[in-house]
């Protein structure tokens, strides 16, 4: 099959940085790199067009490590939390993927490609994690992630059930909604004839004195 040669108009992983022209398959050109915007076909006039545009093509990367930088700094400095299903020696029923991660990192406001986390091994125990994330050809993040097993596996593994907070009676079930509100209504009534009696008594000694 005949090749198609592109100019990468950005870095593009495992093919090339953005300025050079490659050569790779039709479909993959016509599929991801051009629809995307991250590639075009490299006519002679646009490779003598790209070749003026060098220039701005490296202050555009310059400007973009110095963002990459600056995001670094931010992730470096968040400790990543995840609880999971966990059995005894705290070890996961599964692992954590990447996907997980980028998920996390996602809920701290930075979007990344999860295919640019990389894990020195699977994560399937619990405890403290280190990944790394590719934010530039020449910088890379790392990032913390603790690892906790579940508050039920907890309680289990240490033999310790937990307490479950008083319900209202808004998440009582019906019938026992109704007998909290019953219980309710005799003790203010309860309250109510005793400050009655109470006044009662008050009254008649009032009315022995006065004789």
């Amino acid at each position: 099959m005949a090749m198609l040669r592109v100019i990468l108009r950005d870095d593009v992983q495992n093919l090339g940085e953005a300025g050079e022209v490659v050569s790779v398959k039709p479909g993959y050109a016509r599929n991801y790199l051009l629809p995307r915007g991250l590639a075009l076909i490299a006519t002679e006039a646009r490779v003598r067009e790209f070749e003026h545009q060098r220039r701005a093509i490296a202050e555009r990367q310059a400007k973009q490590l110095k963002q990459h930088e600056s995001v670094k700094r931010a992730i470096e400095k968040l400790a990543l939390r995840i609880e999971v299903q966990a059995g005894e020696q705290g070890r996961l029923f599964g692992s954590v993927t990447a996907a997980q991660v980028a998920e996390l990192l996602a809920e701290q406001g930075f979007e990344v490609d999860r295919r640019k986390l990389a894990m020195p091994e699977p994560i399937k125990t619990v405890g403290e994690h280190t990944l790394t994330l590719k934010l530039h050809r020449e910088l890379v993040a790392q990032v913390k992630l603790s690892v906790v097993a579940a508050a039920a596996d907890a309680a289990a593994a240490t033999g310790h059930p937990l307490t479950a907070a008083p319900r209202s009676a808004e998440q009582l079930p019906e019938g026992a909604a109704a007998d909290a509100a019953a219980d309710n209504a005799g003790d203010a009534a309860a309250t109510d004839a005793a400050a009655t009696v109470e006044g009662a008594s008050e009254d008649e000694s009032e009315a022995a004195d006065e004789a």
